[in-house]
């Protein structure tokens, strides 16, 4: 089954109950890698960071949205714990 006809397939709208595993993570686009591909290092590093930066900003932004009375500096701590508590999740089904 590819990735596409998943989201033909019926059976498949439905993950709980499917007998087909279910990712925690999307699976890896094809098209996206191969615009990379055509990027030089030095570019494909440009678009890494600027990923980062943007996943830093919308773990922040939620965060002081949850909290917005507590100090930036455990700010800076609650978001130490939401990266090593996303470095314990594993991919895969």
């Amino acid at each position: 089954m590819t990735y596409k006809s998943m989201f033909r397939d019926k059976a498949m709208s439905d993950p709980i109950r499917s007998s087909e595993p279910t990712f925690r993570f999307d699976p890896v686009d094809i098209d996206q890698v191969r615009l990379l591909l055509n990027l030089s290092p030095g570019e494909r590093i440009r678009v890494m960071l600027d990923a980062q930066a943007l996943a830093k900003g919308l773990i922040m932004g939620r965060l002081r949205r949850q909290y917005p009375d507590l100090p930036l500096e455990e700010l800076g701590l609650k978001f130490i714990q939401e990266i090593e508590r996303g470095k314990q999740t594993r991919p895969g089904p």
